[in-house]
C-alpha cells in the first residue's frame, strides 16, 4: 500500500531525509517515531503530496506521489501537525466543503458526514463555529476531515495532541477499528501511546530509518536496524579469561556488548538474539555457549533470556 525507496529531501544545505526506505501493507497501523527534527513530518508531507522530495520514489495505493499526485490525494487522508481549519465555518459546513473538494459523490456525503461526526465525537458540536472550539475539538475536526472521503491510507501527524485522557482512548479505539481495513501511519512523541495503537514502529533519526520494531501486546518482539535483527537478548555473566570468552562469543556470529567494568575477571555481556527468517524462529545460542565456556574452564554464573523494553530500544537507536 505504501512503498518508499531512497527518499531524500534538502532544505538549503540541510538534508532532512537521507535515503529513507520502507514498505507498509493494507491493514497495517504503523507508528512513526523519532526525536524532534528527525524527519517524520517531512516524510508525511511527501507521502501526502504536500511537498516534493529531491530524489527517490514513493507510491501510495499504487500511484506515484510525484507523477500522479491527484490520484494519491484521492486515496489519502492527512491530518497535519497544524489542523487546517477555516475558523469562520461551522463544523458541518467545513466537513461538507472538504467532502466536496475530495470528490465524495453528493449522494454519499450525508452518510460520510454522519460517520465522521460520530466517529470523532462531534455529533453535539456539528453546528458550532470551528474558531470557537477548544484545541481538543479542533483536533477532532481535523481527524474527521481526514476520514470523510473513506481513504485507503490515513496519515496522522500527532493525532492525539491536545486531547484529554478520555478523548485519547476514543481516538485510539477509532484508529484500531479503521486499521482493520485501512493503512494508517501515525507519528507521536509518546512511546506508550504508540505501543497501545500500533503493531509496528518505524524509528527515524537524523533523516534515516534506524529501526523497524514489531510489537505483540504492546511489547517489542523483535526489531531490526541496518546492521542486524534484535529484540530478545541473552544476559551472560561469566568469570574467566576475557579473550577466551570473547573468542567463544565470536563463534556464535551474534552481536554482543559488554556492560560491566570487568573487575576480577568477572564480566557481563548482552548477546542479541537474531531471528532465523527461513525457519521463523529466534536463534538460541545457550547450549553452544554453555558447552564452550565450561570446556574452556570459564565459570558460568548466569545465563538468562530477557526482552529489551521499548524505551531501551528507542534510546539505543536514537543515541549518537
Amino acid at each position: 500500500m505504501i512503498d518508499v525507496q531512497n527518499l531524500t529531501k534538502k532544505y538549503g544545505t540541510f538534508e532532512a531525509l537521507k535515503g529513507v526506505s520502507f514498505q507498509m501493507g493494507r491493514g497495517e497501523v504503523v507508528g512513526f517515531l523519532g526525536p524532534n527534527g528527525a524527519g517524520k513530518t517531512t516524510t508525511m508531507r511527501i507521502l501526502s503530496c504536500y511537498m516534493p522530495a529531491n530524489s527517490g520514489t514513493a507510491t501510495v495505493a499504487g500511484y506515484d506521489v510525484f507523477r500522479s499526485s491527484l490520484e494519491v490525494k484521492k486515496r489519502v487522508g492527512y491530518l497535519p501537525e497544524s489542523v487546517p481549519l477555516y475558523p469562520e465555518m461551522t463544523v458541518t459546513g467545513y466537513l461538507n466543503y472538504v467532502a466536496k473538494i475530495k470528490g465524495v459523490p453528493r449522494r454519499q456525503r450525508p452518510d460520510r458526514l454522519a460517520f465522521a461526526l460520530e466517529s470523532c465525537g462531534l455529533t453535539e458540536r456539528y453546528q458550532q463555529v470551528t474558531g470557537q472550539l477548544s484545541k481538543g475539538f479542533r483536533q477532532r475536526v481535523g481527524l474527521a476531515q481526514a476520514l470523510i472521503h473513506n481513504p485507503d491510507v490515513i496519515i496522522l501527524d500527532e493525532p492525539t495532541s491536545g486531547l484529554d485522557p478520555r478523548q485519547i482512548i476514543e481516538i485510539r479505539e477509532l484508529i484500531t477499528r479503521l486499521g482493520q481495513n485501512q493503512t494508517i501511519i501515525l507519528s507521536t512523541h509518546i512511546l506508550a501511546e504508540a505501543s497501545m495503537t500500533c503493531k509496528r514502529l518505524l524509528v527515524i533519526h537524523q533523516g534515516q530509518i534506524v529501526g523497524d520494531i514489531q510489537l505483540e501486546n504492546g511489547q517489542p518482539v523483535w526489531y531490526q536496524n541496518e546492521d542486524t535483527g534484535k529484540g530478545r537478548y541473552l544476559r551472560l555473566e561469566v568469570k574467566g579469561n576475557l579473550s577466551v570468552v570473547e573468542f567463544i562469543l565470536n563463534k556464535t556470529d551474534l552481536p554482543y556488548t559488554r556492560t560491566d567494568q570487568g573487575l576480577n575477571n568477572h564480566y557481563i555481556f548482552q548477546v542479541s538474539l537474531v531471528d532465523d527468517l527461513e525457519n521463523s524462529e529466534t536463534i538460541d545460542p545457550r547450549p553452544q555457549l554453555a558447552t564452550e565456556l565450561v570446556n574452556h574452564d570459564c565459570q558460568l554464573l548466569e545465563m538468562s533470556l530477557s526482552e529489551a523494553r521499548l524505551e531501551e530500544i528507542f534510546l539505543q537507536l536514537t543515541t549518537t
